[in-house]
């Protein structure tokens, strides 16, 4: 089978056990994150930094408490995140419209998907970008929030 060549499920899902699923679910999340990230380009952050752009583009501003809760870290390891991608101008912190000890983060405009910049990146060479059908793209959109659903506990 060529390596472009979609796979077809060994198991029906109907008779999937839960094991059996996990597995394949592994075998084929590790093959798209390789490949996804050997397609990253110019783009090639950290994926913490990386993963904090993409979260900021699907759900717009978030304060550091916020975006440490999505990506399931310490505080204080999203906090050296965010002043990294303000150092690199992707993202910009400013004042809590209603908590002044908070700040919210925010994409910039060279963190926001063009073509050439981080976020745009990202997109190359996914399954967005692909010859995948609408009705493909919209299954694994819906895969993805299973999956966060998933990592969330």
């Amino acid at each position: 089978m060529p390596a472009d060549a979609p796979e077809e499920p060994r198991v029906a899902a109907a008779q999937c056990r839960p094991s059996t699923l996990a597995g394949e679910l592994r075998v084929a999340l590790a093959k798209s994150t390789r490949r996804i990230r050997s397609r990253r380009g110019a783009a090639d952050l950290p994926d913490p930094q990386f993963n904090v752009l993409a979260i900021l583009l699907r759900e717009g501003p978030l304060t550091p408490g916020a975006l440490a809760e999505a990506e399931h870290v310490q505080p204080p390891s999203m906090t050296r995140t965010v002043n990294a991608l303000v150092g690199l101008g992707f993202v910009a912190k400013s004042e809590h419209p209603t908590d002044g000890r908070q700040v919210v983060v925010s994409l910039t405009d060279a963190g926001r998907p063009r073509s050439g910049r981080p976020a745009a990146a990202a997109t190359r060479g996914s399954p967005t970008s692909s010859n995948l059908t609408p009705d493909e793209r919209r299954t694994l959109a819906q895969a993805a929030v299973l999956l966060r659903r998933i990592a969330a506990g």
